[in-house]
């Protein structure tokens, strides 16, 4: 049956305003209900839902074909607006005030026996949800993230096109340079035998443009990496590149905070409270045991190295007789939280965290006893314990010195547990630090509803790495070590910061970036700390080096994850809710079935043989 010459309407464009009007809308059919003389029918467009009725006392034709409509049927319809009787409301729609009186239908097409019900709160096994991602995306939620995405997106472009940027791409079939990740190769037909790469990043690119004259670029571009996966991560991501030229690292972090501030002012009514706070590495790896502090909860890490100096515990003897450090925690209230049997799990979670074992006591209210004779080491006295004392664990091996030093450090109150880490000081921080994270989230003690940005500053330029046997660059080998230091590149490279800043958002990295090298002899030197041969590096970055010969310009930017930034804002446990058309984490779409075996023609026009995996040498 036809529906006339009505333009479509969507479900959001029609209110209470417009009682009595004729409107055509077409949608999905969500819920169906049948009261006799009465169908009711949720109808769905992208912009939101809208209750039409069919009365077989006013057409009794529509009245018939509707009831041959199922859920997900494809459906246009005519009618006017009318007001919902008294007590019919629904306030949980935008139009839950009104319905639509249908006087013609047309069925667009039907629908099989979905595989699941298009519901917000069914609970989907995820591998079907990704093999039916046309139907899941039709899930309110799908629709609001990726519909927020495109607005993020619009917001980012319309900001940085006001600040003077220029959107351009680069090429996604370039050249494989080893240094990061794992690289997805690409074989040429047409240069047998050679490989493209897809980028890990824009990054040699981008600092080319920079050497051309553009002074400042953005591009919002799709990253490839080979490498496991996990929750916030893809093999193929979105990230939001920029580079300028003439630049200082805080012009850079202030023009990205500014950003941020408007997104979440357009598109969470959120107003951020500028400039972001900024912390030294080496101050969130001493307080926070990681260099992605989450700072909306507290159970700060202390150093407590100085007051076991004599301690009668071999573990800590042992370990600050081999320079290492003793570090530990106050988790406040965790005597009623953790019993005996939590605590001695823990000891299986410190492993799997890289500790050796978990060492702790209870805080508990102390007994009334004579005043101690006075402390002889005077630089480590401070103020009264409050009447607490620590039991348990380790207790025994405390002195009463000891004791009233570390409860007042640590601030210990009655009904707290301090745990203890002895070891070198990147495996005591680290594992504190995850430790301090897991008691948060199980606890609960991480308020879901507040965001907290945070730049993290002043990372070291290198680290050594003990499973290749050399220095190894934290960032990327194009970063700048801060100008102070580089008289320590010839001397002791480790010590060399680097002018390079991360922006955490609730303890997750949500971009990077650094003040680049542009000049080609301190790229060299960093090269040859690196162990990256002459030959190497121009083999790999030949093109890079030319152009930095070349007049390059002192130039810098930052990268963020589209992806898991949008994960954070719309709160969602994975980084596949927030991509339309996401892989597993074995890196599969079931959707498409990809990746699949192609033919052997193709095969042999590109020169490749398939060997199987276990006849490899």
């Amino acid at each position: 049956m036809g529906t006339g010459k009505l333009k479509r309407t969507l479900s959001e464009e029609i209110n209470e305003s417009l009682v009595d009007s004729d409107f055509n809308l077409k949608g999905w059919v969500m819920h169906y209900r049948d009261h006799g003389g009465l169908i009711f029918i949720d109808l769905r467009d992208y912009a939101g839902i809208i209750q039409i009725v069919f009365d077989e006392n006013i057409s009794a034709e529509s009245f018939n074909t509707a009831k041959k409509i199922k859920n997900e049927y494809v459906i246009s319809v005519e009618g006017k607006v009318k007001i919902r009787p008294e007590g019919t409301e629904n306030e949980n729609l935008k139009t839950g005030k009104i319905e639509i009186e249908v006087k013609k239908i047309e069925i667009l097409n039907e629908c099989e026996v979905l595989p699941f019900q298009i519901e917000e709160e069914s609970d989907i096994n995820e591998l079907i949800r990704l093999k039916y991602r046309y139907l899941d995306l039709r899930r309110k939620k799908m629709k609001d993230n990726l519909i927020f995405r495109s607005k993020f997106n619009f917001l980012i472009r319309e900001f940085l096109n006001k600040n003077g940027f220029f959107d351009i791409e680069t090429p996604f079939l370039t050249k494989s340079t080893p240094e990061g990740s794992r690289d997805f190769l690409v074989p040429s037909r047409l240069n047998n035998g050679n490989f493209y790469a897809l980028p890990q990043s824009p990054q040699l690119f981008k600092q080319i443009l920079m050497v051309s004259g553009f002074e400042k670029y953005y591009q919002i571009v799709r990253c490839f990496r080979d490498e496991d996966l996990r929750a916030d991560r893809q093999p193929e991501f979105t990230q939001l590149d920029m580079e300028m030229s003439f630049i200082e690292q805080k012009d850079i972090m202030s023009l990205s905070e500014e950003m941020f501030a408007l997104i979440f002012d357009k598109l969470l009514n959120i107003k951020l409270n500028l400039p972001i706070k900024i912390m030294d590495y080496d101050d969130a790896m001493e307080s926070y045991g990681s260099d992605k502090p989450d700072i909306r909860f507290e159970m700060r890490l202390k150093t407590v190295s100085d007051i076991f100096g004599g301690s009668s515990l071999n573990v800590f003897r042992d370990c600050l007789s081999k320079n290492g450090v003793i570090k530990a925690i106050c988790f406040k209230n965790g005597s009623n939280l953790l019993s005996r049997k939590d605590i001695d799990e823990l000891v299986t979670v410190i492993k799997d965290f890289g500790g050796k074992g978990l060492a702790w006591t209870k805080v508990g209210k102390a007994e009334q006893r004579p005043k101690p004779a006075p402390f002889t080491n005077s630089s480590l006295l401070t103020v009264s314990a409050q009447g607490c004392k620590l039991e348990g664990g380790i207790a025994k091996f405390i002195t009463e010195e000891e004791e009233k030093i570390l409860i007042d450090r640590l601030e210990a109150e009655n009904g707290d547990i301090i745990f203890y880490q002895a070891d070198e000081k990147k495996v005591a921080d680290t594992v504190l630090g995850r430790l301090r994270l897991y008691l948060a989230k199980k606890y609960n003690l991480i308020p879901e509803s507040k965001f907290e940005f945070l730049w993290v500053v002043n990372f070291p330029l290198f680290e050594y790495s003990e499973e290749e046997k050399k220095i190894v660059a934290i960032h990327h080998p194009f970063t700048a070590p801060n100008e102070e230091d580089i008289k320590l590149l010839d001397t002791n490279p480790l010590m060399a910061k680097s002018q390079s800043y991360d922006l955490v958002l609730n303890g997750e990295e949500i971009g990077g970036g650094s003040i680049r090298i542009h000049k080609t002899e301190l790229q060299e030197k960093i090269f040859e700390i690196l162990s990256i041969k002459p030959e190497d590096a121009r083999l790999k970055f030949g093109f890079l080096l030319d152009a930095l010969s070349f007049g390059a310009p002192p130039h810098g930017g930052i990268a963020f994850g589209v992806d898991r930034v949008l994960m954070l804002v719309k709160n969602v446990d994975s980084i596949r809710d927030v991509i339309a058309f996401p892989k597993t984490q074995k890196a599969q779409c079931p959707l498409s079935d990809a990746p699949s075996h192609v033919r052997s023609e193709q095969l042999r026009e590109l020169g490749i043989k398939l060997i199987e995996k276990d006849k490899l040498i």
